[in-house]
């Protein structure tokens, strides 16, 4: 099947569906929609880097931290992280990506609701030849270090200043001693 044929569920900005169209007419019109973005990371902590092919109707030719993709008509986004997962890391048998949150991306016409999940993949990955040209495991300090070097995709470039965000919270909040405690601010 031609991806721009795709049934998607069109959604609200309260990520209601409130319709259907091809994933061509989505992307075209600029019809909010779904999508998972997956942050892949290998036995050693590294994130899974790549760069789109070409022919990609979105980003052509973009960086990217995340896997991932549009959630299909009546799909999960649980489902669909699952899914796009093992289809662009050319594997199978994955666990289940964790979520992590959820956000709203609406940048240039386009729109989509976003949720992000994080996956280890321990398992040798065979990317898809049509979907991904070059691919990587770079360190967190790789990835800092190319942020404003190469062309990244921009809901990708989000998603990531989000996670980045999230966790610098998560590791703030447990390096506070609990209230009422030695150390604790009064």
């Amino acid at each position: 099947m031609n991806p721009a044929d795709e049934i998607l569920d069109i959604v609200d900005e309260n990520d209601e569906v409130v319709g259907r169209a091809t994933r061509g007419e989505a992307t075209a019109r600029g019809l909010r929609h779904r999508c998972v973005f997956i942050e892949a990371r290998d036995a050693e902590g590294r994130v899974f880097v790549h760069r789109r092919t070409a022919t990609k109707m979105l980003f052509p030719s973009h960086y990217d931290m995340f896997v991932g993709g549009v959630v299909g008509a009546g799909e999960s986004y649980d489902e669909a992280a699952l899914r796009e997962a093992e289809e662009e890391l050319g594997v199978s048998g994955l666990p289940r990506p964790e979520p992590l949150f959820a956000f709203l991306y609406e940048d240039g016409g386009h729109s989509w609701w976003s949720h992000v999940y994080q996956v280890r993949c321990e398992l040798p990955v065979d990317p898809q030849k049509e979907e991904i040209d070059w691919h990587g495991f770079l360190t967190d300090e790789e990835v800092a270090e190319r942020i404003d070097v190469w062309a990244w995709t921009p809901d990708g470039l989000e998603g990531y200043r989000r996670l980045r965000d999230v966790r610098d919270v998560r590791e703030r909040s447990a390096d506070s001693p609990p209230p009422g405690s030695p150390g604790a601010a009064t």
